[in-house]
Order: C-alpha cells, then structure tokens, then sequence
C-alpha cells in the first residue's frame, strides 16, 4: 500500500517545515506548545461537531500516555531549537530509529531486512553530514543539545503509544487526545517558568495557525493515520526527512547556510529513503482502521 508510506513522508517533510516556523516566533518554548496543541484540540472539536461527531471521554483516558510523551517531546523540543540551531535540534531527533528500531523488533515482532537496514544506515549517515559538515557551531550550545536528547526518547515512546492505539481510537481520535494532553500539561509549566501566555502578537498568531496545519493537521495526523497501517520501524525512519526538510526551508527561510557537502547528505537520505519505499510499496498489508464512536 503506498498511500500510508506516502502520509509518512508528508507528515515528517511538515514537521520539517515547522521546526522552522517554532525558531521564527517570539514564544517561549512551552507557551508555543501550549497555543499550537490547544489551538489545534478546538478546532478539531469544532470540525468534528460541524460532522456531528464527538470525542467521547475514554478517549481522553486511553490517549494520555501518548499525550504526556508527546507533551515532553514539544516542550523539549521547541525550547530546545530556541537554544541551539534547527538541524542540530533535528539531528538528533533523527536518531530515533535507532531506539524504535529495537523496540519494534522485541515488542511487536518486526522484521527489518538487512538490505532496508544498509539503506536506513546510509539514510542516517546523510543526516549525520547535513550537520556535521556546516562549519559552523554559531547558535549551538550543549544545553539545547541535551534538551533535544530528552525530545528524542518522550518521541519514540510517543510513536509506540500511537501504534498501540490501533484498535482502540481512530487516529483521528489519538491526534486530537494526544493534542489536548500535549497542551493542557505545557500550560502550567508555561506559567511556572514565567513563559510569556498572553494574547500573542498578530504576527504569532499567523506563525501558530501556519504550525497547528503543518505540525499537527498534516503532520500527527498523516503520521499517526500512517502508523496503524505500516510497520512501527518504518514510520520511525522516515523521519530522517525531517533535517533536510528543516536544513531546506531554513536556508531559504533564516538563511542558515548550505555547503555542498550538506547537499550531498540531503540528497543520500532522499535516494535512500526512496529505496525502502520502493521495496515496501507492495509489501503493506491493508489495516482497517476502527469506527469512531
């Protein structure tokens, strides 16, 4: 089935493209998560009643393990790209299938050939030489580095929540839970930390309703559409996309610099990817996905 691996790479080229719009804001990290989830939760909310469909409350319940990994993931995450630049944020980020890949193998049986295992590796190394090779470190500082190491494993437990609510809510149902949670914990720490939670400037505004369609609408939800119907580790790998569409639209949009070298990285993650995909196109077996209640 090549339309969830199709989501997969929508989803993760979005996120891409909204770690960009989080360093261009004036919010503080929490206070930004906070708007975007609770943004997104309402309008979902009233897209859902327009459709005369409701979120029951179990679904609140079932979907809070995933909401509070996903809210220390974005907590972690946008105070870390405050601190440190984009690519090396999303850098580490993409180390991911590496842990999700262990996870997949010894909890829900997947298999990973040992050719898709080569190209993930070749994939993972083009990363490596997007950052590696942008002789600079002007933006870096080791504090947002370690907080992008603490987003990357409340992220791959956020992945296995997702794939574990197959069966049990639509992943219409997991976006818009997890999305409440993920605002509804930022809130008070927000507070606590003195993060700015007034009326946000016009410009924000634009900047949050840009991050809730990127971030949230294509990205969780073509994401967590995505991970019911294709196997946990590759959904996990096609987040290697995320630096280069991060390291793309911050060349064009901050001006943050471009070698040759980086070029080349990009351009391997992108042959790479697009070799497992191409393997695993018809090896995808169909999954019905529940009925909303």
């Amino acid at each position: 089935m090549t339309r969830p691996l199709l989501g997969a790479g929508l989803a993760v080229i979005a996120w891409g493209a909204s770690s960009v719009i989080a360093k261009s804001t004036d919010l503080g990290g929490l206070a930004l998560a906070t708007y975007r989830f609770l943004g997104y939760f309402v309008i979902l909310l009233a897209f859902q009643a327009a459709r005369g469909v409701r979120i029951p409350l179990r679904v609140l319940r079932d979907s809070f393990p995933g909401g509070l990994m996903l809210a220390l993931d974005v907590g972690l995450f946008f105070s870390a790209v405050k601190l440190t630049t984009v690519v090396n944020a999303t850098l580490i980020g993409a180390l991911q299938p590496i842990v999700i890949g262990v996870v997949a193998a010894r909890f829900f049986g997947e298999q990973i050939r040992l050719r898709d295992a080569a190209w993930s590796a070749l994939a993972l190394l083009g990363v490596v030489g997007v950052v590696a090779s942008s002789g600079s470190t002007a933006g870096t500082s080791m504090r947002g580095d370690l907080l992008a190491v603490g987003a990357l494993l409340a992220w791959s437990a956020y992945f296995i929540t997702a794939k574990r609510s197959r069966g049990t809510m639509t992943s219409t149902e997991f976006t818009g839970g997890t999305a409440f949670w993920a605002g509804a914990i930022n809130l008070p720490f927000a507070a606590a930390l003195g993060q700015d939670l007034s009326m946000p400037s016009t410009r924000d505004i634009v900047l949050l309703i840009a991050m809730i369609g990127f971030g949230s609408v294509l990205g969780h939800g073509l994401m967590n559409w995505s991970l019911v119907r294709i196997p946990l580790w590759i959904g996990s790998t096609f987040t290697l996309l995320s630096p280069v569409a991060s390291a793309a639209v911050a060349w064009v949009a901050l001006g943050e610099a471009l070698n040759w070298t980086q070029v080349t990285g990009m351009a391997l993650v992108l042959v790479s990817l697009g070799v497992i995909v191409r393997g695993q196109a018809t090896r995808v077996p169909d999954v019905v996905e529940p009925v909303a209640a």
